[in-house]
């Protein structure tokens, strides 16, 4: 199925590794020119190996945190000039912030996972919305995660970030359909990133050391009996920003093996005190 996207201009932010390097492959084998940033340079020239022999289009790959404002904004204008001032995608994820209960934390925690989660996302998109709105065609997409469809009790950071940029997304979604820009929420579960993958081997570490079988655990709960690769997130979301999703705006799309349906029980989160994935 041909997407529509071929020559589009796409920013993915956070697409060095795990869900948004499989959006950035799945869009660079589209024949979209992608360009990714991250902040471990390592990290970084590994994945942009990887988007040169996926892509049919141009790759870039720039060291940014996010969280600079400055810089992300800089980011943004340096590709959109790379291209004659054009961007048509913008997928923008965040970081994960710890994981505990809402009175587990002071509220220096919940400004912290603020600026973490969504602030970043809200400047990338006010930076990139004129060039999206210059070239008169925008998919913006936000990658979130099951705290932005339902609450999940221990991941009280996270659900209080996503629920605003839900609302963010959906405001923007109003304000810009007019000018041929859709806006969306992708919403997964528990993928087997290396965020997970290290989560696993620290729980194997304190059990029978079979990080396979800690893996298996994780997506129990869910109907499929297992967590999500990355190239099935990647493939919602290319639909997503794809020109065939051109009626599909303003949406919170939960991706999680049928979670929603047989009832959480998430085996990885801790019940006790608060902690992150690092």
């Amino acid at each position: 199925m041909d997407l529509g996207i071929r020559n589009k201009v796409a920013l993915v932010a956070g697409g060095s590794s795990g869900i948004g390097l499989a959006i950035a492959t799945e869009l660079a084998a589209e024949g979209a020119h992608v360009a990714i940033c991250g902040r471990d340079p390592e990290r970084l020239a590994t994945a942009e190996r990887t988007l040169k022999g996926a892509a049919r289009g141009t790759v870039r790959a720039d060291r940014v945190d996010i969280t600079d404002q400055d810089a992300a904004r800089r980011w943004v204008d340096g590709v959109a000039a790379d291209h004659g001032g054009a961007l048509h995608i913008l997928v923008a994820g965040g970081g994960t912030p710890p994981t505990g209960a809402a009175s587990q934390f002071a509220p220096a925690d919940y400004r912290a996972a603020v600026d973490l989660v969504l602030l970043p996302a809200v400047n990338l998109t006010l930076a990139a919305l004129p060039h999206l709105t210059m070239a008169g065609w925008g998919r913006i997409l936000f990658i979130a995660s099951e705290t932005a469809s339902r609450p999940v009790a221990w991941l009280a950071l996270s659900g209080v970030t996503r629920a605003g940029l839900v609302r963010f997304a959906q405001s923007l979604a109003a304000e810009t359909g007019c000018d041929g820009i859709t806006v969306n929420v992708l919403a997964p579960s528990a993928t087997r990133t290396p965020m997970i993958e290290r989560a696993a081997v620290r729980l194997a570490a304190d059990g029978d050391g079979d990080v396979e079988a800690q893996l298996h655990a994780m997506g129990e709960h869910t109907a499929l009996r297992r967590i999500a690769r990355p190239d099935e997130i990647a493939a919602m979301a290319a639909f997503l920003v794809s020109d065939r999703a051109s009626y599909v705006t303003g949406g919170v799309h939960l991706v999680d093996g049928g979670t929603s349906v047989t009832g959480p029980e998430a085996r990885y989160l801790p019940r006790t005190r608060a902690g992150t994935y690092r």
